[in-house]
This record gives C-alpha cells, sequence and structure tokens, in this order.
C-alpha cells in the first residue's frame, strides 16, 4: 500500500492502492507507519509524498463507510502529516480529492501537477471534509474561498488553487521525481515550510459566511451537509485543536443522519446499474445511429448521439417537420456551446458532415442503430417495424423509445425479435441521464449489452427493465400519481398536495408535473382512473392542458403559477358525482400517503422480475424523476420507514380503499423473517 525510497538526504512515500489510491485502512496504516519510520531517520531531511497511478488519492473508501472505523482514522493521517519532526512536501496530482486533498492540505508544502483537479466533494454524499480539509482550506484560502469549496464538492484546477493561496507552486513532470525534488527544495529552504493550520486569517474575515448561508438555504434548503460544512469552515477562527475538534464531531453528526446514509446509497446505485447478467458478452459494433421521428424526443436523442461522436441520420415526414428537426438540433448544439461543453467549429461539424436528414426510411438501411422515437401509439410503432424490418441490414439494432407499450407486442412485427430493444430515453433526451434499457421475451443478450455500451457511450445511467406496462419508472409513476389524485378526490387542493411533496424535496408535486407533461397526455397515458376518467378529461374540454396552454391545474403566466380557481367547482362536481367522504389532511399524511403507493408498487416491480435489483428502481427514480437524493429513492425508504410501519400504514389506507391498498407479499416476509431490500443489491 505504501512504498518508502531514499533518495540522498530526502525520501519519498509513494501511495500504491490501485485503482485510485483510495484512502482504505491498510493505506492510512501504511502512510503514518512510513511517517513515524522517516521521522526517526536523522539522516532525512524532508519527504515527498505522491501517488502511484493516475493521482495522489481520490479519497475515502466509501465501501468501509459502513463498518466500524478503524485506527488510524482519517484526521490521524493529516495529524501525523501536519506533526511530523520531518517536513512532507506533498504532489498533488490527478484528481485529487476528500481525504486525499486533506493529506496535501496537512503537508508543510504543496506542489501541484497543471492538470490537477483538486476538491473537497464530501458534501454530495451527505458529509463534510473531517480531516481538517475545512479548517486547513479556510487558513489558507480565507473563509469565503474555503466555503465555496466544501459546500460545491466541485474540484478546481491547479492554476485556480494557486491563486486562492491553497498551494505553494506548480511544476509539470513525473509524480515521482516531483516528490524528490520537492523535498529537496524544502529541506533546503527553496520552498519554505507553511503549515495550514498556522497560518492567521485575516482580522475581517469571520463576517463572511453570511452570503453563503443564504446562497445555501436557497439551493440546499433540505440538505444538511452544507449547512455543517459553513459552521465547520466558520470554526476556522477558534484556535487549532478546538477548531479541528469542531469540524470532526459536525462530520460525524453527518455520518450518523440518515441523509448521508441515503446518498452514499444513492453514490452506489448509480455504479451498480452496470452489474447485469450481460455484462460479459461483447457488444455489437455501432458506428451509426438512425432516429425516426424529429419532435422534442428524437430531436434530443439525435443531439445526444452527435455529441457522442456518432453519425445521425433523422428521418421525419415532410420537409417543415424535417426543417423543424434540424432548427431544434442546432438550438441545442449551439446551447452547448454557450454551456461552453463544444466549441464552434466541432458544432458546425457536427451539423455539416454528421448530421443528415430524410423522410425515406430506406435511407436507414445501412445505419447500425435505429431508434423509434414517434409518438405513443402502438399501430404507428408496428407499421413502422414493420418496415424497418424489410429495410435494417442484418444484425442493425432496432430499438424503440417507446415509455410503456408493450415492447414484445412492437417485436413480434418483424422477423428478428432478437435485435429489438427498448431504448427510453427522458426529455429532454441530451440533458437528462437516466436511459431505460428495456429487454423483450426475445431480446438476444449481446443486445443488451450493446445496448448499455450505447448508453456509457452517450454518458447515459442505464437501468436494465423488464416488459410491462411502464417498465420500471412509468408503472411506479402511474400508481404514485393515482395516488395523488385519491387525496385530491377525498378533499385535498392540488396545490396541498404539490406544497407537501416539494416540501420534502421534489422540485414538483404530481399535478404540477402533470401540468408540465400536459394534461392531455395525462389523460390519454392514464385512461380509465377516476381522475383522468373525470376531472383531466373535463380539464382537457375546456383547454386546460397545463403549460402549454397557460392553464392546468394552474395558471401561468411566463414564470409564475398561480391557483386556478375556476377548478375548485369543475372539481366538486367530479368529488360529487364520485362521493367518496371529504375531509382535511396534514402535510405528513399528504407525503406518508403517497411515498408508501411508490413503495408498494416499487416492491412488486421487484417481485415481477421488471426491475433486477432495489437501487435499480432507487436510481431510475433518482436520475429520471426527481426523487430527493437525500431520500436515497423508494426501496432505499423501504429501508428506512422499515416493514413494521408501511405494513400498519398499508393497513390503515385499505380501510378507504381496498382496491388500491393491499399488500406487497415480500413486505409481510420481511416482517416475519427480516432483512431489508439492501441486502438484495449484494
Amino acid at each position: 500500500m505504501v512504498d518508502i525510497e531514499l533518495h540522498g538526504d530526502v525520501a519519498t512515500i509513494a501511495l500504491n492502492n490501485p485503482p485510485v489510491n483510495a484512502m482504505s485502512h491498510a493505506l492510512r496504516q501504511g502512510l503514518v507507519a512510513a511517517l513515524s519510520e522517516l521521522d526517526a531517520n536523522p539522516d532525512i531531511n524532508a519527504i515527498g509524498l505522491y501517488g502511484i497511478g493516475p493521482g495522489l488519492s481520490a479519497g475515502a473508501d466509501i465501501s468501509e463507510m459502513d463498518a466500524p472505523q478503524k485506527s488510524p482514522l482519517p484526521p490521524d493521517v493529516t495529524h501525523a502529516i501536519e506533526t511530523c519532526g520531518t517536513p512532507v512536501a506533498a504532489i498533488l496530482h490527478g484528481n485529487v480529492l476528500g481525504g486525499g486533498f486533506e493529506m496535501g492540505l496537512a503537508a508543510h508544502a504543496r506542489v501541484a501537477h497543471p492538470k490537477a483537479k483538486l476538491g473537497l466533494p464530501e458534501v454530495n454524499i451527505g458529509l463534510i471534509p473531517g480531516a481538517g480539509g475545512c479548517i486547513r482550506s479556510a487558513r489558507l484560502a480565507g473563509l469565503d474561498a474555503a466555503a465555496t469549496l466544501v459546500t460545491s464538492g466541485r474540484p478546481i484546477d491547479a492554476a485556480r488553487a494557486l491563486e486562492l493561496g491553497l498551494i505553494d507552486r506548480i511544476d509539470e513532470g513525473d509524480p515521482a521525481a516531483m516528490a524528490v525534488q520537492a523535498a529537496r527544495d524544502l529541506a533546503d529552504g527553496t520552498m519554505p515550510a507553511r503549515i495550514s493550520s498556522d497560518q492567521p486569517l485575516a482580522p475581517d474575515a469571520a463576517g463572511g459566511l453570511d452570503a453563503a448561508r443564504a446562497s445555501i438555504a436557497a439551493r440546499s434548503p433540505f440538505l444538511d451537509a452544507p449547512k455543517r460544512a459553513i459552521d465547520a469552515v466558520a470554526a476556522a477562527t477558534l484556535p487549532r485543536n478546538e477548531a479541528l475538534a469542531r469540524e470532526q464531531a459536525l462530520f460525524f453528526e453527518c455520518l450518523k443522519g440518515p441523509q448521508s446514509a441515503a446518498l452514499i446509497h444513492a453514490f452506489f446505485a448509480e455504479r451498480s446499474v452496470w452489474k447485469i447478467p450481460e455484462a460479459k458478452l461483447a457488444p455489437r459494433d455501432i458506428a451509426s445511429i438512425g432516429v425516426i421521428g424529429g419532435g422534442t424526443m428524437g430531436s434530443g436523442i439525435a443531439t445526444a448521439a452527435l455529441l457522442s461522436g456518432l453519425p445521425v441520420t433523422l428521418v421525419e415526414q415532410g420537409a417543415d417537420a424535417l426543417d423543424r428537426a434540424k432548427a431544434t438540433i442546432t438550438r441545442n448544439l449551439d446551447g452547448a456551446v454557450t454551456r461552453g461543453k463544444l466549441s464552434q467549429e466541432r458544432r458546425d461539424h457536427l451539423l455539416g458532415a454528421d448530421l443528415s436528414i430524410s423522410e425515406t426510411l430506406a435511407d436507414l438501411a445501412t445505419v447500425d442503430l435505429i431508434i423509434e422515437a414517434v409518438f405513443e401509439d402502438m399501430g404507428v410503432k408496428k407499421q413502422i417495424f414493420t418496415q424497418l424490418d424489410q429495410i435494417a441490414k442484418d444484425g442493425a439494432i432496432l430499438a424503440s423509445n417507446t415509455s410503456a407499450l408493450n415492447l414484445d407486442d412492437i417485436a413480434a412485427m418483424t422477423g428478428r425479435p432478437q435485435d429489438v430493444i427498448g431504448l427510453h430515453f427522458f426529455s429532454p433526451a441530451h440533458v437528462m441521464k437516466l436511459l431505460e434499457v428495456v429487454v423483450g421475451a426475445r431480446t438476444a443478450p449481446e443486445t443488451t449489452a450493446t445496448g448499455f455500451a450505447l448508453a456509457k457511450r452517450l454518458r447515459k445511467i442505464p437501468v436494465r427493465a423488464g416488459v410491462c406496462d411502464g417498465f420500471i419508472g412509468n408503472r411506479i409513476l402511474y400508481h404514485y400519481l393515482n395516488a395523488a389524485d385519491d387525496l385530491l378526490l377525498r378533499g385535498a387542493s392540488p396545490a396541498q398536495v404539490d406544497a407537501a411533496m416539494e416540501g420534502i424535496g421534489f422540485a414538483l408535486g404530481p399535478f404540477a408535473v402533470n401540468d408540465l407533461a400536459g394534461i392531455d397526455i395525462s389523460v390519454a397515458t392514464r385512461a380509465g382512473t377516476a381522475t383522468a376518467a373525470g376531472l383531466e378529461q373535463r380539464m382537457a374540454e375546456r383547454g386546460w392542458l397545463g403549460r402549454k396552454s397557460g392553464a392546468g391545474y394552474y395558471l401561468y403566466e411566463g414564470r409564475k403559477k398561480q391557483v386556478n380557481a375556476d377548478l375548485a367547482p369543475v372539481l366538486d362536481a367530479v368529488r360529487a358525482e364520485i362521493g367518496l367522504p371529504q375531509r382535511s389532511f396534514e402535510p405528513s399524511e399528504l407525503t406518508d400517503r403517497i411515498l408508501t403507493a411508490m413503495i408498494c408498487e416499487a416492491v412488486r416491480v421487484l417481485e415481477d422480475g421488471i426491475a433486477l435489483k432495489p437501487s435499480d428502481i432507487d436510481a431510475v427514480f433518482l436520475f429520471g424523476y426527481g426523487f430527493p437524493r437525500h431520500l436515497g429513492g423508494p426501496m432505499h425508504l423501504a429501508d428506512v420507514i422499515g416493514a413494521t410501519e408501511i405494513l400498519q400504514r398499508i393497513a390503515a389506507y385499505a380501510e378507504d380503499d381496498p382496491g388500491f391498498w393491499h399488500e406487497p407479499k415480500s413486505l409481510r416476509s420481511m416482517l416475519e423473517h427480516g432483512g431489508r431490500f439492501a441486502d438484495l443489491n449484494r
């Protein structure tokens, strides 16, 4: 884990824990021992610290977070570096993040490679730096800069770090050679020692955190870690030992809280989606893509493919529709240029050389993968796939972007069902990270592997899903919306339900979501439910189609939203026809009912084999549906609430509606035999 080399009167310590030198217990133990050994050597005047491989260290070993921490802890390591009698120069190269950067901050001098990325991203998993990162960065760069660093979690480059005073210089070269040179410069005084926690704060610095607190309150009102991170930075005004003790106390408050567990779960859920049965198979080569449909979804898919370097042939009916599609793709690429994600030269090349538009399906005869992205009509999709079966080359993959329709019925229109797969993108497709990879009954394993390979190229988060109405995401979403509908019909107002859900971290409540999607779309996709058959049907008849018409559950004027008062008598008429008892609801009861409905359907999705594992369901909702990340997803939340409480809720709610509320089998099994859904992720 740790290698020592002697170079005359200086020595180097190399961290060697592939692939990213994570600060595991073994590495921590080895580093502390190496420092002690070299400090006891009277012939060594300075030490250079670097990492073998891509960087010094990318931080803590997150897999150890849920286990009892073994000594030496990360604060013990940074303390050993800072108090080492032999001065230590840290070489910051590669991605130096979290605990890795904290080691650098604890050194007596810091030399960065020009391409290094330095950061303290702990807030992304519900934690704060706990090994002196808040205190030492504040002492070196000031309170404001440190607050930005630890609350944003975003890395900075070496040039910015030098500007802030976080490092002493920038050198280029091999990290091992840089470590030797830095140690020699530290030993002979060419580079003076600068111990971070000994640096004085500016006298007026203490009042500089008010803006940071206000920014966090506006940007991340539901998250605990950014608030505690600012408190830890503020502690830099205290004497050294008190300041470090305060930071550690705040770190353990975060570690013991529910948000860190949820955010760490989300971190691993994002990575575990790739663990599928087909993962070891070689995917087919995809060198070109065809997209059928130039609406918002088709244009977004085409944009995503172009940005990944894949040539695209887009087919749409009529010159006007093709012009609109190209204009949409152009706007999407122009947006990437504005955001600095794409050069103007590259944008021009993509539009000129890599994008072809056509009115003829036959022009897709040579592409490797075709994605159908027309509107949700089974008849239209079947017709397209019947034609594609005659046009597409042998071995081409035929994909449907359907969000709910039966993929097996679509595949049956071809003589090659093994080549048919669902690729359910989320709008806007060039921005949203989630991709449901829907595997049909006869989809070949290598076709599935190719779907995942495409997702990787497009920088999407793919989740393998089976075939059912709505797959994973929309099947659970329908249940979520139906539970909200029921509350509406029993006396809650749309604004009350939305406020309750937004009050726990959802960006939009269910009725605001319906307005965004379109009331006509909701009626079409949820035909037969009480609200769709009653209230929303009447809303659509009145032209209240949501945001696009300026009126729905709410009235819209630009970005301003207010309650649609004219909806109340229409809703009252529907309530009277259905005849449900009317009552008021506390916000917590609204959220409990809706979240419990989501959990119940999510469990049934798992039981039916539509999702491979609970964390896949959570990934779908975290990355495609705006489920609050600090709650971890519906399956993680089920473990937090516990089977006993969920079953008690179901029994109570079933008194009102036994048809809707019934127990998933595995919840009863968990109550009787123990276990958690998290166990199934392993």
